[in-house]
């Protein structure tokens, strides 16, 4: 009697193996162009150069998700000194996603007046491409746009943010974010 040949168990178990790591992995990662996946690719060690309130600066910018990765938090500190020795520059900023309005919400918190535990302390800004377009609103006719930019190809981010007062839009930084590597 002739029994029907059975496939090699083995295979069959390590081609089992492979498809359930393989989707486990895949389900874990944000999708291309999702929201998080952009947050993802600030995340990491970085070099701000560039100009900002028309003077060169560099600044050290620490980027990583906290709080079970509801928040993707930004430390940067300028590597210039004031008369105290004291960073010239440090900001901690929360940025986050918010799926029912479908926007990126962001907090800033910095060492230049205080202040922005206030409603002018929080921007919003919807995801355009590899950017994200906030808006602080300090104002009726004051606002302050700090758009971030993603280069997928360089790996690299700029910052540009515009002061508007009264209908008056100028150009307060212009900065690259290089990944230290």
């Amino acid at each position: 009697m002739s029994y029907p040949k059975l496939p090699n168990l083995q295979a069959t178990c390590f081609l089992c193996l492979v498809f359930l790591i393989g989707g486990a992995c895949l389900a874990q990662e944000p999708a291309t162009n999702s929201p998080l996946e952009l947050l993802d690719r600030l995340a990491g060690q970085w070099v701000l150069q560039g100009t900002i309130a028309g003077k060169r600066t560099t600044h050290e910018v620490q980027v990583e998700w906290v709080l079970k990765r509801e928040y993707l938090r930004l430390h940067e500190i300028s590597r210039e000194k004031d008369t105290k020795g004291d960073p010239a520059y440090e900001a901690i900023v929360f940025v986050s996603w918010d799926p029912k309005t479908q926007e990126y919400i962001c907090l800033w918190l910095d060492s230049t007046a205080g202040g922005g535990l206030s409603a002018q302390g929080f921007a919003h800004g919807k995801k355009s491409g590899d950017s994200i377009p906030f808006l602080f609103t300090i104002s009726p006719s004051d606002s302050i746009h700090n758009t971030f930019v993603y280069d997928r190809g360089a790996d690299s981010w700029k910052w540009l943010i515009d002061n508007d007062a009264n209908g008056k839009t100028e150009r307060f930084a212009d900065v690259k974010l290089a990944r230290v590597r």
